[in-house]
């Protein structure tokens, strides 16, 4: 499921990704990772909630500093990760919360691709455990291990 961002979808997303890391400045949030996310990587955080939101037609409410309260679509509960390259997995870290599914979103601004999702429990599997780039472990689900996004309301109904 491929979707490109508008300007005004766009000019939002980046809104909220940059108030994002000035908080995380102020606040001075250290990352759980070796790996301190930046203006690109908060900006295209953001941008992949936005994609996912519109593929699902679901609210997305641009919260900040609410971290794994509530999910990134405030309507859903789902949480979304979005990764720069088509290739990438789905990562899960042992405190993702077992009952929130994840859905892994790909690409750049303003084209991405909603690639599917999992519940985490599901993905804490030790086949997918890695410590890809020093980085710290991770769970690193391949996307062919993915469900696909048209079976995720019922999945979530159930």
């Amino acid at each position: 499921m491929n979707v490109t961002l508008t300007e005004y979808e766009l000019m939002q997303a980046s809104m909220v990704g940059c108030l994002r890391y000035i908080t995380a400045i102020k606040r001075n949030y250290k990352s759980g990772t070796k790996f301190k996310a930046g203006w690109s990587e908060h900006v295209e955080g953001a941008c992949g909630e936005v994609a996912a939101a519109k593929a699902l037609g679901a609210y997305w409410g641009g919260s900040i500093n609410t971290f794994k309260s509530g999910g990134d679509l405030d309507s859903t509960g789902y949480e979304v990760r979005t990764r720069s390259e088509q290739n990438y997995d789905l990562i899960i870290r042992d405190d993702d919360p077992n009952d929130r599914i994840f859905i892994l979103v790909t690409g750049q601004t303003p084209n991405y691709e909603i690639a599917g999702w999992m519940l985490a429990a599901d993905a804490k599997r030790v086949e997918f455990k890695k410590d890809y780039g020093g980085y710290g472990p991770a769970y690193f689900v391949p996307r062919k291990h993915l469900r696909p996004m048209r079976e995720l309301e019922v999945a979530h109904e159930s």
